[in-house]
């Protein structure tokens, strides 16, 4: 059922719906006031460090600690370790860990151990990269395509990993999502089709991988049913059975999606791949704010706690055989968004990313972080970044792109930003702390430059933080005395 403008301005007006905050991890943050740092220094371990402190001293970990391995910077007690490593860990079929690590989901593994599926972020021919994602026969898409999944075993206690390919022949896979029947969804963001970039076959869709059955990911079918366009991220409504799911572009900006899926279709492990092309409805979002009018783009937000009613337009050519998808509705149909990035799904809705926005879009920040409501069919900003006055020093976020709920209270975020990159956490009371800094320097001691953070998600048990370092490409295990951020 549409719910039309005049519907949401009148259940706003006696509810107070365009005031509220939902979602039980309820962050909210503005910056860079409110991500302001004084810079302190702690004795770790008989080696002097340089800690960088968010918010006072009951807030996070404590300041973070200069790592003498120019790896990871992390709080007092925490502690990293090297996973994968492209160049120096092997797949167990003896080639390099493919590089660019994006998008990553843990599962539950055998005899305790987790099953991680890591997106390979890897664009164009194969050429173009030395490490591109082996092309293991049967779990190819197109062979042209450099891009694809691994899927990492780390034993319980973590001292054994082994690394498989999970797809392959794939291109620009970003992020993704994990589903409620224990596969993972792999985003291509790219628009590539065949003759394009090399390429063999169209690209710009979701694949379907499975972490627990390798004979599942045989002769890998893309999902045309969800579209064909630059896909970052996706998460799945378990009791709809909606899918959600990001467009990371601009020119003009992308736009946030949901598919519906056909009547009596149930889903479920590899159910996804039986889907005709044309199954199910691909819809886009069209937002008003509570007097009932109509917001063109979501960057139109300046102050958390802003909700917006949503309704939902159907996509004329999901596969976008001539037009772009985001460039088939005129101004005035649709909202969009610039650079949706991340999503997680919790508290009974989305939490979605808006790393930043600058030229086509209204307003600029440094980042928002949204929560779709489909009960209520309502857009509340829980996170607002503004324009982070000097990236390049510790002292303020921008950028934020993968997200996950934390199991210890708010949202955990991976920074991809300027200057200096973070995970970071946010609050219920719109406080915010830093969990680790990148301290590897891959640009040159005048002109340092630091890789973006992705695939931020926590073990099955909550103990161990998961989070990659993109370039060049290293999947990291960080530990520690973990507790609840309130």
């Amino acid at each position: 059922m549409s719910l039309s403008r005049r519907d949401f301005a009148r259940r706003s007006a006696y509810t107070g719906a365009g005031f509220a905050l939902v979602g039980s991890a309820g962050v909210l943050a503005t910056a860079p006031g409110a991500l302001a740092a004084e810079a302190t220094e702690e004795s770790v371990a008989g080696t002097e460090g340089h800690g960088h402190g968010h918010g006072g001293s009951s807030l996070g970990y404590g300041p973070l600690i200069a790592d003498p391995k120019g790896i990871l910077a992390l709080p007092k007690g925490f502690r990293y370790k090297i996973i994968t490593r492209t160049g120096e860990t092997t797949l167990e079929s003896g080639e390099s860990t493919p590089s660019n690590h994006d998008g990553t989901a843990t599962f539950e593994g055998s005899r305790g151990a987790t099953l991680l599926v890591n997106n390979h972020e890897l664009a164009g021919p194969r050429g173009d990269w030395p490490h591109p994602v082996p092309l293991t026969e049967g779990l190819v898409y197109d062979p042209a395509a450099s891009g694809g999944c691994t899927v990492v075993e780390v034993a319980k206690h973590g001292d054994h990993v082994t690394e498989w390919v999970g797809i392959a022949g794939t291109s620009t896979n970003c992020a993704g999502g994990r589903t409620p029947w224990g596969t993972w969804l792999t985003c291509e963001e790219t628009e590539d089709k065949a003759g394009q970039n090399g390429m063999t076959k169209d690209h710009g869709y979701v694949f379907e991988v499975d972490p627990h059955d390798r004979g599942a990911n045989r002769a890998p079918k893309p999902v045309k049913a969800l579209g064909r366009y630059a896909h970052e991220a996706v998460v799945v409504d378990p009791k709809r059975g909606h899918l959600y799911l990001t467009e990371d572009a601009a020119g003009p900006n992308g736009l946030l999606y949901r598919w519906v899926p056909p009547h009596g279709f149930q889903h479920g492990r590899g159910r996804l791949g039986t889907l005709k092309d044309d199954a199910g409805v691909l819809q886009a979002p069209k937002c008003y704010d509570s007097g009932g009018n109509f917001v063109d783009d979501l960057s139109r937000a300046t102050r958390t706690g802003t909700v917006y009613g949503v309704d939902w337009e159907p996509v004329p050519d999901r596969d976008g055989a001539s037009v772009s998808v985001r460039k088939q509705f005129k101004d005035g149909e649709i909202t969009r968004a610039r650079k949706l990035e991340g999503m997680w799904w919790a508290d009974g809705g989305a939490y979605i990313v808006s790393s930043f926005a600058r030229e086509e879009s209204p307003v600029q920040h440094d980042g928002q972080v949204w929560f779709y409501d489909p009960k209520r069919r309502t857009l509340t900003l829980k996170v607002l970044l503004g324009v982070n006055p000097d990236p390049s020093e510790d002292g303020a976020f921008d950028g934020p792109d993968n997200v996950t709920v934390s199991p210890y209270g708010g949202l955990v975020i991976a920074e991809d930003g300027e200057g200096v990159q973070h995970l970071f956490g946010a609050t219920e009371d719109g406080r915010t702390y830093p969990i680790a800094r990148n301290e590897l320097n891959i640009g040159s001691t005048e002109e340092p430059e630091f890789s973006e953070f992705t695939g931020v998600v926590f073990s099955p048990d909550g103990a161990t933080l998961y989070a990659n370092i993109q370039t060049p490409g290293i999947m990291l295990a960080i530990t520690g005395p973990w507790r609840r951020q309130r």
